[in-house]
């Protein structure tokens, strides 16, 4: 009698870098990430920045040890592509939940448009909407909207650094917003429409980057599915991609050696350059991790991958 066939079991693989996914409306940032994690095999995986289900665009996704500078892109300038339905409203600011109230519109133009938008403030105070994933008592601001119940919340100070006319086919405003972490774009897209002299709810939201990346090719499921595992990997940024901000500064494989045991090095002269934090890497050139220079020419380790993180 035959045996039957062993099911064969997948081990989770070491897999390092940087996915910039685009993320299909519809899926959670969590549902996501765990679909990539089963594509790529990975042992360890996480997003940068949660974007809603009904938002689609770039979502970043860090493996293994990319996963340890995930915070940079968590406080990363974010844009947008924002539709804003104007003269109806819904509870949940977006197409969450129904229309409960319509207006007839106010005379508007593409020139009174792009006045509200340049004139609109750029540093100003969000009050989170209680559709939204804040937790407060342990439980998200949704789930006590959707069982009727409105908690107070703080107000935080954001920063719009620009605002862009794209479209106007009334009654529905296209524009792109480039914005600091933590703002709301239905919070947005409220506030801009009660300066127009209405009410509005997003009808589309599409992230178009997470700073410093925005001219980089987005991957799809579709497109990565059915690859080999080593084409998958070719498709991950390297795990330094997200720290461009912070200088280069290479060192001897003796401070490197230094450096991985959690000392701090002397640097001669002025090789380290000003204080402040900086990319290490030993000759190769291979990654090493951020350390901070200190006024006394000392530098100091602040997070570091494992050696064998580096991707050719």
């Amino acid at each position: 009698m035959a045996r039957p066939a062993r099911m064969k079991i997948s081990v989770p693989q070491d897999v390092h870098g940087i996915l910039l996914l685009d993320k299909p409306l519809r899926m959670s940032s969590a549902g996501a990430v765990a679909r990539a994690k089963r594509l790529f095999n990975a042992r360890k995986a996480g997003h940068t920045g949660s974007l809603d289900p009904l938002a689609s665009g770039m979502l970043p996704i860090c493996f293994g040890e990319a996963t340890k500078f995930g915070a940079q892109l968590l406080d990363a300038d974010k844009s947008y592509r924002v539709e804003l339905r104007l003269g109806e409203r819904t509870p949940s600011s977006d197409r969450e939940s129904e229309v409960v109230e319509s207006r007839d519109l106010p005379p508007l133009s593409r020139a009174l448009l792009q006045q509200a938008l340049a004139e609109f403030p750029r540093s100003y105070s969000q009050v989170p909407p209680m559709h939204s994933a804040l937790k407060q008592d342990g439980r998200p601001l949704y789930e006590y909207a959707r069982a009727g119940i409105t908690r107070e919340r703080l107000a935080r100070l954001i920063t719009i650094h620009e605002l862009t006319l794209i479209d106007w086919q009334t009654p529905d405003l296209t524009f792109d917003v480039r914005c600091t972490k933590g703002a709301y774009i239905r919070v947005l897209g409220d506030d801009l429409a009660a300066r127009l002299g209405t009410i509005g709810y997003l009808r589309a939201l599409r992230r178009l980057s997470v700073a410093p990346f925005g001219a980089e090719p987005l991957w799809s499921f579709e497109a990565l599915e059915g690859q080999s595992p080593a084409r998958l990997r070719e498709n991950l940024l390297p795990v330094d991609a997200a720290l461009r901000a912070w200088r280069r500064l290479e060192v001897c494989e003796a401070d490197v050696a230094a450096i991985r045991q959690g000392k701090s090095v002397s640097l001669q002269g002025d090789a380290g350059g000003a204080a402040g934090t900086v990319r290490i890497y030993a000759a190769g050139p291979r990654f090493v991790g951020l350390g901070q220079i200190e006024p006394a020419g000392r530098l100091v380790p602040l997070r570091l991958i494992s050696s064998d993180a580096n991707r050719a």
